[in-house]
């Protein structure tokens, strides 16, 4: 059966194929659709879940593995981090059952955070890395993954970029995988599976370098890497990883017109790029007189071509990030390519050619980025910033702290609350670290509900054992709305249909020992503002949670039940002041030639810019 799918969805599918017991990962842009669509579907033999982090659903994983059966665990590169203190260790100890970590880079940071190469992690650790070229490839290498896992005794990366992972195509679907009954192993083996020791640990270690030799003479046998050399000698090589191979006929084509001699053009297309398959890159070397090495980020390729070089004596030219041709930021296109056979063969290629390769930045008409219209974190910032005021505080003089999520938004205009950010649950770390090193006014962390699960409670036990002068706001929209409205151990059961225990934020505060606890609606303004108020005045850790559920999903909801209330523009009362966009930013808000207009397909009711307005020109009534 064919269908429309993405590289997120072959990810699943791949792993569907090879009979998956359990799969597990935290959301996160661009990987979360693997997981996501394994949700949607009638899974009875395989565990299906959101973690609490990624570091969580690498043990879990771990476990899964250990125990003799396979594993999917799923995260985007910022998430390796998190869980790289686990990996590393279980990648000594090695695993039986097919371990598969699949990990979704950014270049171009099309979903935000850092250009991260988590190639760089696999080297660290000895481990196989898988890369697709293409949406059909990711399914067979997600499958095949497994089988390499079990046949080397550890786990191994399938890693996807951003155009792959989210991009889609329409390939044949292979049906699942019977998934294996069997028992699971107890396997008790200290040398194996702890660190106690320097021989232990040494002897883990020399087990999994020949591991990754073992994966290497396997690939080869399977191969997966791809050597196509030219009818003549002495040309141009060409070798590329992943979804950059799918760029390089695209740019031949268009060389054609500009008197490229295809029978001196060799390609080595990498599937497997750890471990480097040093005999091919070999046999390209000898083959050409120039290596063009195209890949994202990190030269990481590159230079292992020019340790071989060297050892071979090659005097060649080798072109991509070493000599400067390319630079270590952004994603690559067809451009690449032709930047690099122009250079390497003096084509005269002109811009013209590449100059479409426009970025969506470009294409995209200007907008700010805001949250959605009814958002209840527009209300949490509106309030802060009142009581600011309220205690007659200049703005720039009181910082507050970002986190990850769609609370970094209040970072942006009309709000510009929000100072900076570093990673999930830092937030509240940096306020401690403010305010130990002696800010006088009054420091502020704001941080998500799923960010709070992920990153924040050690942090704030960390505050509160240290008396750190704080206040922290726990924006809880009940969702991880930003990567696709999924649930967290916060979301409350009647919200959806998975039998999941709900974990309250109102009782893990207090119960951690925090003095100064309030809740809040951030839509009542009023009381908000004055609790804001009060917090930023007492002494040690105070703790806001500041909770509605976030608008989307209420609306959702609403639009099945149908609107109970309405929010009204009062005619002659408004003189077009543009006060209540100016504060709330709301999308909803449109000026019009005499008075604000209000668009009903975006309003959500949430009765912020009833709150503003101080000539009553904005009612909120019941529908009639």
């Amino acid at each position: 059966m064919k269908k429309l799918i993405t590289g997120n969805e072959a990810i699943a599918y791949g792993a569907l194929a090879a009979g998956i017991k359990v799969a597990c990962g935290y959301p996160g842009t661009p990987s979360t659709g693997a997981i996501a669509s394994l949700l949607t579907m009638d899974l009875p033999n395989t565990h299906v879940e959101w973690s609490t982090n990624e570091k969580v659903a690498f043990d879990l994983a771990s476990g899964v593995a250990w125990a003799g059966h396979r594993v999917l665990c799923t995260m985007k590169m910022s998430g390796v981090n998190v869980a790289y203190d686990s990996i590393i260790s279980t990648a000594y100890s090695g695993c039986d059952g097919g371990f598969v970590i699949y990990v979704a880079d950014d270049p171009g940071t099309n979903a935000g955070m850092c250009e991260q190469d988590s190639r760089g992690f696999a080297l660290m650790s000895d481990m196989p890395m898988l890369e697709p070229a293409s949406i059909e490839e990711a399914i067979s290498l997600t499958t095949y993954a497994f089988e390499l896992s079990e046949a080397i005794k550890g786990p191994v990366f399938v890693r996807l970029t951003t155009p792959l992972a989210n991009g889609f195509a329409s390939v044949e679907i292979p049906e699942p995988a019977p998934v294996s009954q069997a028992d699971a192993l107890l396997i008790h083996d200290i040398n194996r599976f702890t660190k106690a020791g320097a021989v232990i640990c040494m002897t883990q270690h020399r087990d999994l370098i020949k591991r990754l030799a073992h994966a290497g003479e396997l690939i080869e046998q399977k191969g997966l890497n791809r050597l196509d050399l030219g009818k003549k000698k002495g040309g141009l090589g060409i070798v590329a990883s992943g979804v950059t191979v799918q760029y390089i006929e695209e740019a031949l084509a268009v060389a054609d017109k500009y008197g490229i001699d295809r029978e001196k053009i060799s390609v080595l297309g990498l599937r497997a790029s750890i471990p480097t398959p040093k005999q091919q890159l070999s046999q390209l070397i000898d083959f050409c007189d120039k290596i063009l090495v195209l890949e994202e980020l990190e030269p990481h390729i590159e230079r292992d071509v020019y340790i071989l070089a060297r050892k071979r004596g090659y005097a060649g030219q080798i072109i991509g990030k070493i000599d400067g041709t390319f630079d270590r930021v952004g994603e690559y296109g067809t451009k690449h390519v032709l930047i690099g056979l122009n250079k390497a063969l003096s084509l005269n290629i002109p811009e013209s050619e590449y100059k479409s390769d426009t970025t969506a930045e470009e294409l995209a008409a200007a907008r700010p980025i805001t949250v959605c219209s009814g958002c209840p974190h527009r209300g949490t910032y509106m309030a802060i910033n009142r009581a600011i005021r309220k205690l007659k505080l200049k703005k720039q003089d009181v910082i507050v702290n970002g986190d990850i999520g769609c609370t970094i938004l209040g970072m942006n205009p009309p709000f510009n609350t929000v100072w900076n950010e570093i990673s999930m649950g830092a937030s509240i770390g940096l306020a401690q670290g403010f305010a130990y090193a002696g800010v006088k006014t009054p420091v502020l962390a704001t941080i998500g509900d799923s960010t709070f699960f992920h990153g924040g409670i050690p942090s704030l036990i960390n505050a509160i054992q240290h008396e750190a002068n704080i206040v922290l706001i726990i924006m809880d929209n009940e969702w991880t709305a930003m990567t696709g409205m999924q649930i967290n151990p916060g979301t409350p059961c009647d919200r959806h249909e998975k039998p999941y225990k709900h974990v309250d934020i109102a009782r893990i505060v207090p119960a951690l020992g925090v003095e100064h606890f309030w809740q809040i609606n951030p839509f009542d303004q009023d009381h908000a503002t004055d609790v804001i108020a009060e917090a930023m005045q007492l002494p040690g850790v105070k703790v806001i949670l500041s909770r509605q559920e976030c608008a989307i999903q209420a609306f959702r909801k609403g639009s099945k039940e149908g609107k109970k209330k309405i929010v009204r523009v009062v005619e002659e009362n408004c003189n077009l002041c543009k006060l209540c966009i100016s504060v709330t930013g709301c999308s909803a808000l449109v000026p019009g030639e005499k008075v604000m207009t209000i668009d009903p397909a975006l309003c959500r009711q949430c009765g912020m810019c009833v709150s503003v307005c101080n000539r009553n020109a904005m009612v909120m009534e019941d529908v009639k």
